[in-house]
């Protein structure tokens, strides 16, 4: 079974197939909200804090590799605070007409929810830094020596921004967020309990050796996880009794050409290259994207974040470098360098 770069079944990002079955997965509260504990703790307090004073939540930025569960986190905190969530993305505002038509349909102490807020245009942005500081909108009317400006007052309401690359946001946006929080990859054991309860929810029986080596192989994102689930059952349910086991598992995502570290095809493409072409490296990561026929960008933000994870390559100031446990996973002899 083969996929297309677009659609790789390893990708963080949210494919066609997904949208199936996300929304029902999705925990609503803070206790069936499993892993990132450290932010999790910290938003628990915040929250309390703004509903105990009965004020807006302070802006919350969320940051970290796609899939990791933002947007999920973004309706957790909605509900818990028990108000609105207005959700859109940085892409789909293109005007700050249409910023504005957003802000001012808020309710008091309403979140709205902005993804991929790192492509937001900057004139789209710059309406934003008086609504996140002074819950006020500055709007221009008419043109030339004429033109009047007008401050309509907003109700205080929460932004939370999600982004896959914090670097790329402005500092002056980045300010404006009172808390900033990094979600990181999931251990496999949280991996276990977030499969777990996914099964439960769309009655897939599944032991947990079965849940293990789905986990083990789902880069630590859950919604590789989710969807690893999906289709593992549909393998047990067609070949075999419907439940999901390590070895049903093992053969279905061996099947879908993804290896027990959970790399698939390109990852694979992107070491091997590295290793046969330019000795292990240091190479730099203009060569890797044109040797492998892939984005710059997407290398950082997709492959490199997992593999530096694993310890299979590394990054120096020379270039990338390809490390010791990545030859051992493909069973070749780590070269000689003086």
């Amino acid at each position: 079974m083969i996929f297309d770069d677009d659609e790789r079944i390893v990708t963080g990002d949210l494919i066609e197939e997904d949208t199936e079955i996300e929304s029902g997965l999705r925990p609503r509260q803070f206790s069936n909200y499993i892993g990132q504990d450290k932010v999790k703790e910290n938003l628990q307090i915040y929250i309390k804090a703004a509903l105990d004073r009965k004020e807006a939540l302070d802006h919350v930025l969320l940051y970290g590799p796609p899939g990791l569960g933002k947007t999920t986190l973004a309706g957790v905190i909605a509900n818990e605070m028990g108000v609105n969530l207005r959700i859109t993305s940085g892409p789909a505002i293109e005007k700050a007409g249409d910023l504005a038509a957003i802000l001012t349909n808020l309710s008091q102490h309403d979140i709205l929810f902005i993804d991929e807020i790192h492509r937001m245009s900057r004139a789209v942005e710059e309406i934003l830094y008086p609504a996140m500081e002074d819950f006020a909108l500055d709007i221009i009317i008419g043109k030339g020596p004429s033109a009047k400006s007008i401050r309509l007052d907003l109700p205080k309401f929460t932004l939370i921004g999600a982004t896959t690359r914090a670097g790329n946001l402005s500092a002056p946006l980045r300010d404006r967020f009172g808390v900033i929080s990094r979600l990181e990859l999931y251990s496999p054991d949280d991996l276990i309990k977030i499969i777990t309860r996914s099964a439960s929810i769309l009655n897939v029986e599944i032991d947990e050796e079965g849940a293990r080596e789905i986990a083990m192989r789902s880069r630590g994102t859950p919604r590789i996880a989710n969807r690893f689930l999906k289709r593992v059952r549909d393998f047990a349910e067609v070949k075999y009794n419907g439940k999901i086991t390590k070895e049903i598992a093992d053969l279905a995502l061996s099947l879908m050409e993804v290896d027990n570290k959970g790399l698939d095809m390109t990852d694979s493409k992107m070491i091997m290259t590295m290793i046969k072409s330019f000795g292990g490296g240091p190479v730099g990561l203009d060569t890797i994207a044109a040797s492998i026929g892939e984005d710059t960008n997407t290398i950082e933000d997709v492959y490199e974040p997992y593999l530096m994870q694993l310890g299979f390559i590394s990054r120096t100031p020379r270039g990338r470098i390809v490390m010791p446990p990545a030859y051992e996973h493909f069973n070749i002899p780590i070269p000689y360098k003086e």
